[in-house]
């Protein structure tokens, strides 16, 4: 099997980067995208939803300093701590609107002295941001100016990108390293482009196709998890501007796999080329077979762009 070029490898890590997927449906009861909760002695004790993605990492970030994490289950999840915040991304354990408790304590002693989070694990979605206030602050708190808050809003920025970098935000092969993407045997791709081919009555075209698998050292009910990624060189041939909103893969017997991202790096205006990028995780054994690919648009027009002979090496 070929191994990746650079060129693909810088593409295949960029697809790897979190992706903000907000503009997918979330389920009731759990938020996505960035969010600000404010904890009051009233609501403090209530379990704050938060929705979950295996794979995805999802960051929460303090005014104040963490005593300690109280975490369901947190074999299944890789977490990152700080003094202020943390980053988790939970693994393949989890299923499908299952519900994790997960209590936050705080150091200084202040009430409301924990919050309280319930994470639902979403199909395709994880919240990226969670940022907590406590209200009102403690009367030393507020005594001590608007230098102190400016310090603390800068702690708590800093303490964010330590947390995005360790966790996701490496660039190159050091974050498919991070993400536990690159596994033995590294990166392999196949050139799909013959096989590939365009729905009639498609707005896109796809004019070049490849596929990828990385070995994610990581097992589900004892069988192997592999990365997949699809590289598609599309062209518009509608009149309107195209940018991917979500994306389904649909497996030999009907089976739909929800993508982990879709990635576009700027609109496809009428008549141009641009490449479209999604990615997902199968075990090696669903991985095999033949499938169709399904893409909409972000202002869900149409009724999605069909692609068959999708097949990964």
């Amino acid at each position: 099997m070929p191994m990746l070029s650079s060129a693909a490898l810088l593409r295949l890590v960029l697809l790897a980067a979190p992706l903000d997927a907000s503009a997918l449906s979330a389920p009731p009861g759990c938020v996505t995208g960035t969010s600000h909760l404010e904890l009051t002695e009233d609501t403090h004790g209530e379990a704050y939803a938060v929705c979950i993605h295996p794979g995805l990492s999802t960051g929460f970030f303090f005014d104040t300093k963490v005593g300690r994490v109280e975490l369901a289950g947190r074999e299944r999840f890789r977490v990152v701590e700080g003094e202020t915040g943390l980053a988790l991304v939970p693994t393949r354990a989890l299923t499908q609107a299952e519900r994790v408790p997960m209590a936050v304590f705080f150091q200084d002693g202040m009430t409301p002295a924990s919050a309280r989070f319930l994470l639902v694990v979403h199909p395709s979605e994880a919240a990226r941001q969670v940022e907590v206030i406590r209200q009102p602050r403690p009367p030393a708190s507020c005594g001590e100016g608007e230098q102190q808050a400016r310090a603390e809003a800068r702690q708590c920025q800093e303490d964010k990108a330590r947390l995005e970098a360790r966790c996701s935000g490496q660039l190159g092969m050091l974050g498919l390293i991070a993400q536990r993407l690159l596994g033995e045997g590294g990166i392999v791709d196949k050139n799909i482009t013959r096989s590939v081919t365009s729905r009639p009555g498609n707005t896109l075209t796809s004019i070049k196709a490849r596929g990828y698998r990385s070995a994610t050292a990581r097992l589900e009910e004892g069988r192997e998890v592999v990365r997949l990624a699809l590289e598609l060189e599309l062209k518009n041939n509608g009149s309107t501007p195209w940018m991917p909103g979500g994306a389904v893969l649909l497996g030999p017997q009907g089976v739909e796999w929800k993508v982990l991202g879709v990635w576009q790096q700027e609109p496809m205006t009428p008549g141009a080329r641009r490449t479209v990028g999604v990615e997902l995780e199968m075990t090696v054994e669903e991985a095999r077979g033949t499938f169709t690919l399904k893409l909409w648009s972000e202002d869900a027009s149409g009724g999605g762009e069909l692609f068959d002979g999708v097949i990964f090496p």
